[in-house]
């Protein structure tokens, strides 16, 4: 069978399985609908928090920037993986011993204030939405690459399977459909990893692999691959070309902004205790250590293959019959363009612009010895999904990859319609606007709530072509949540002396600057020359992290101190066990103004 095929195959049999699972674990109250009844298993949640924070960034873009950034990708996989620590270790234990649904939930009694409430749903919102963008990207990725159709009509069919088991399941269902994608994405992901790095250096375990000779020879693969780089003129694999401040602050914004995720958070609220919580967070790790250890050996095995098989490739016309073509071209010596480039080329992933007119590639850096201009351009977003195809793997590795860049993608996605849709029906119309709502009404809406996220989220996804690469778009999200939620949350744990009015002025701070400097430099014509200290738009949140924080501190010392109540409960969530903290997991304290 060829690769099509293989591909139709492990799609709808994913699909087909998310969707069942979906079905058999319908919720049937808002318990299960927005924390699955706090009964997971830790080790079930953590497989399902590892799907949850694995997302398309993670699956197919990461390694894709690593591939052409070298050092200078390794933010991503450095900051996330901080991120994730830091957020196990620091908060998601007493946020469990608060006890609440959502992120808002917990803002909204921790600094007694319904309009404090709302303002974190706000900010959960642009977050979750700017996040879901790179998210249905992806997917759209995935689906044009390889079953031929465009990649807006794939967000679509994308939008369908989240329907199922995100509106029909909720957080219940959700968990259960992200064990069985983390099975599909870790799989798909390891699978074609250990092919290549047989092939490339006769290792069998990739993260060996990548520090491993090449095959055959006496030279390491890294410096075979920086070799190759330099003598094309581009920046030498192991260095950067980003300056050291961004370097730091895209790392530092990706690490807070997780620790501010309130998808992520919200995971930990599926279990019964804070000892579970920390539990989970334990196996999530270990599960999320599988996919970034063997990141940086895919990244530089992708940019070696990729350089192998296009530069001084001769190029074939669509107009012309690939295979005679191709055969005449290896009769003269010469090597013509792979078929996998001229597959992804349709996609408009690739391009080729043959600037001297001589019909072969060039792929070439700014540094070029022999002043030739780059002709090949290649969307980094592809390079997982590719990766097998350029190694010539068999057709049901390539279909097995496109399976587990679908499951990563909706595995997030379905994370964060949770978010979107509990912000609305829990935060906003329970707890601020319709308090006498029932459980069956609020399911209802609940729901309404995430099908139409579900359609929001889609349209996004193909905006989100515009924005940059997936992990470009993801790092936005991470700012925000950076800057906006992550303050009112680490410091309504460790410092009781923080109060509403202080937590509304740093959320407002970090959402209202972090999001002016995004927009102003992608898409208000802003000069990178002109970035703030050398900051990134990806590492701003970072930066304006400390100013919501200050902002924050400052609000809250110039005005009246928390209730007492309010102070001892934050000493309290500190004490696994307590039964104050118990307490208001059961009832909640009612917001007031």
């Amino acid at each position: 069978m060829d690769q099509q095929i293989w591909t139709y195959i492990f799609v709808t049999l994913t699909f087909g399985l998310y969707i069942g699972i979906a079905i058999w674990s319908r919720a049937g109250s808002t318990d299960d609908f927005y924390v699955a009844g706090h009964d997971v298993h830790p080790t079930v949640n953590g497989m399902a928090t590892a799907a949850d924070w694995m997302s398309a960034a993670s699956f197919l873009s990461m390694a894709g920037l690593i591939a052409f950034l070298g050092y200078g990708g390794s933010v991503y996989l450095m900051g996330w993986t901080g991120g994730y620590v830091l957020l196990a270790l620091l908060l998601a234990p007493f946020l469990r011993e608060f006890g609440k649904f959502t992120v808002p939930d917990f803002v909204g009694d921790r600094y007694y204030s319904g309009f404090a409430r709302v303002v974190a749903v706000i900010c959960a919102l642009f977050v979750s939405f700017t996040y879901i963008a790179g998210q249905m990207k992806g997917v759209g990725v995935a689906f044009s690459g390889f079953l031929g159709i465009p990649a807006n009509l794939g967000i679509a069919i994308g939008m369908v399977v989240v329907f199922f088991y995100a509106v029909l399941g909720g957080m219940k269902g959700i968990t259960y459909t992200q064990v069985a994608q983390y099975c599909v994405l870790i799989f798909a992901y390891t699978v074609p990893a250990i092919f290549i790095s047989i092939t490339i250096t006769g290792n069998p375990v990739p993260q060996l692999g990548f520090i491993s000779n090449a095959a055959g020879t006496d030279v390491s693969m890294l410096d075979k691959l920086n070799t190759v780089v330099r003598d094309l003129g581009f920046t030498e694999y192991t260095s950067s070309t980003k300056a050291k401040i961004d370097v730091f602050c895209i790392t530092a914004a990706l690490m807070f902004g997780t620790a501010g995720l309130p998808h992520v958070i919200i995971r930990f609220f599926t279990v019964k205790s804070a000892q579970a919580a920390r539990v989970s967070a334990g196996w999530a790790l270990v599960f999320i250590a599988l996919l970034y250890t063997t990141a940086p050996a895919v990244g530089a095995f992708a940019r070696m293959n990729f350089i192998d098989t296009v530069n001084e490739a001769t190029y074939i016309a669509d107009s012309e019959d690939y295979d005679a073509r191709a055969a005449e071209i290896a009769a003269d010596g010469g090597k013509p363009v792979p078929v996998w480039y001229k597959d992804w080329e349709k996609t408009g992933l690739l391009s080729y612009d043959d600037h001297n007119g001589d019909g072969v590639m060039q792929y070439r850096g700014p540094a070029a010895p022999d002043g030739l201009a780059n002709e090949v351009v290649p969307n980094r977003d592809i390079f997982v999904l590719a990766n097998p195809q350029i190694a010539k793997l068999p057709g049901w590795v390539i279909g097995l990859v496109v399976a587990g860049g679908l499951a990563a993608a909706l595995s997030t996605a379905a994370g964060l319609l949770m978010v979107i849709s509990s912000a609305i029906s829990h935060d906003l119309c329970r707890r601020t606007f319709f308090p006498n709502m029932n459980d069956k009404t609020e399911l209802r809406v609940a729901r309404i709530s995430a099908a139409g996220a579900v359609l929001a989220a889609g349209l996004l996804g193909i905006f989100a072509g515009q924005l940059g690469f997936v992990a470009q778009v993801v790092a936005f999200a991470f700012g925000l949540a950076a800057a906006s939620l992550f303050p009112v949350i680490f410091l309504g744990i460790f410092w009781k002396r923080m109060n509403r009015e202080g937590a509304i002025a740093a959320m407002l701070t970090g959402l209202v600057t972090t999001f002016a400097y995004i927009y102003y430099f992608k898409f208000g014509g802003g000069n990178p020359a002109n970035y703030l200290w050398n900051v990134s738009p990806e590492g701003i949140g970072f930066v304006f992290m400390w100013l919501a924080m200050a902002v924050g501190i400052a609000v809250a010392l110039m005005t009246p101190a928390p209730p007492q109540e309010v102070q001892d409960l934050v000493e309290d969530i500190r004490i696994p066990g307590s039964r104050r903290a118990h307490g208001m997991a059961d009832g909640g304290m009612a917001p007031a103004e």
